[in-house]
């Protein structure tokens, strides 16, 4: 039984999304007959824990640990984390026991994070010793950017040995991502098929999708400067106007234009109110007819082939998915349950098509799910790869 520790972002800001993404990864791990544990580490920005009942920042990391430790019960797992606060008090598993963890621990995966903070707000200190320490990109584009910018100012970078990337074109050559000179394995973020329901929708739902219109700021690698979600969406923001569907987008943002965007006849939710649990995200999802998305600029711009987790719980729900193609339709099959669009009008076109044969489409998105992205495919792969 390989044990594996996990680290990822989840207890600070623990929106439904962030949720979801871990406990697919811990779960899925958990019933490949893993010994699998989870930590996270605050303390790099003043009053970084979020509590999303009032949307407060402050340095009380219990709504986070709350939520977290509850949903892992679920699973036989609440045992199995730890969070350390800005005060470097354990919640969860205790000190020594976190140790113990990574002191006999197989593999350290890092879910994407530690590449943007100094060493002392990660575990790469404490994992320096684990014999493969794995970094699982989630950002791709972004990630090796802000990599090749740490080194150019003279940084060292952390230790892995090991990097995966959602941007499934690193590994097949055909993406402008620097490869900074490491071997990059593609990956899709798992899902866990029984985790969701299969609800039938009401015809008249809308198509929705959970989204930051800014993320965090843009980057600009050779003199070229890659946005966020507010750059590409643009290119879709006369969507509705072609379609007799509802389309809705649940997002944040400090300047997201609401005003805009409900005079092109987009319906808007607020993001935290809709996915303030887990389950508050998945209801939110099996409320949708299906999902239109975009993509951050990087992603699109870079031809990274990333696929978002996101998308992933629409598909296994039965909601088909129409994104905005970063190349990932080089790797998944599109075309029935799953559409890979580049404007507006092929939107439209595979919201007519959707519409037109729902039933077809609601049941090959769920079998993409199955035989794409299930836990049980994904991250056996990824327990292959790693030798484990």
């Amino acid at each position: 039984m390989p044990r594996i520790v996990v680290s990822a972002y989840a207890i600070c800001f623990p929106v439904g999304g962030f949720l979801s993404w871990t406990l697919q990864w811990l779960v899925g791990l958990d019933r490949l007959g893993c010994d699998v544990y989870f930590v996270e580490k605050s303390g790099f920005w003043e009053s970084p824990c979020v509590d999303l009942r009032t949307l407060m920042n402050s340095d009380d990391c219990s709504h986070g640990v709350s939520l977290f430790r509850d949903l892992l019960a679920r699973h036989g797992l609440d045992t199995h984390f730890c969070f350390v606060d800005g005060r470097g008090e354990y919640h969860g598993m205790t000190r020594a026991a976190v140790e113990e963890a990574i002191r006999t621990a197989d593999a350290f995966v890092d879910m994407g994070g530690t590449p943007f903070l100094d060493i002392e707000h990660t575990w790469m200190a404490e994992a320096a010793t684990v014999p493969l320490r794995v970094l699982v990109d989630s950002e791709p584009g972004y990630t090796q950017m802000k990599m090749a910018h740490r080194l150019a100012n003279g940084a060292v970078l952390h230790d892995f040995n090991r990097f995966f990337s959602v941007g499934l074109n690193l590994a097949a050559g055909t993406s402008t991502v620097p490869l900074l000179g490491h071997e990059w394995t593609g990956i899709v973020d798992p899902v866990v098929p029984d985790l969701f329901a299969q609800i039938p929708p009401d015809s008249t739902a809308p198509f929705t999708t959970v989204m930051n219109w800014e993320s965090h700021a843009s980057v600009t690698y050779d003199g070229v400067a890659y946005g966020q979600k507010d750059v590409e969406f643009e290119k879709f923001m006369r969507l509705p106007q072609l379609t007799p569907s509802k389309l809705e987008i649940a997002a944040t943002g400090a300047r997201l234009p609401h005003e805009r965007l409900r005079a092109n006849r987009w319906g808007v939710r607020d993001s935290f109110s809709v996915t303030s649990t887990f389950d508050a995200f998945c209801s939110y999802i099996a409320n949708s007819r299906g999902e239109f998305a975009v993509a951050k600029n990087v992603f699109v711009a870079t031809n990274s082939g990333f696929f978002s987790d996101r998308s992933a719980v629409y598909l296994v729900s039965g909601r088909p998915v129409i994104m905005q193609d970063t190349g990932f339709s080089a790797h998944l099959p599109c075309g029935e349950g799953l559409f890979a669009v580049k404007t507006a009008e092929d939107a439209a076109a595979a919201i007519a098509e959707v519409q037109a044969d729902y039933p077809r489409h609601s049941a090959a998105a769920r079998a993409i799910a199955n035989d794409c992205l299930s836990s049980t495919v994904v991250l056996g792969k990824f327990l292959k790869d790693l030798g484990l």
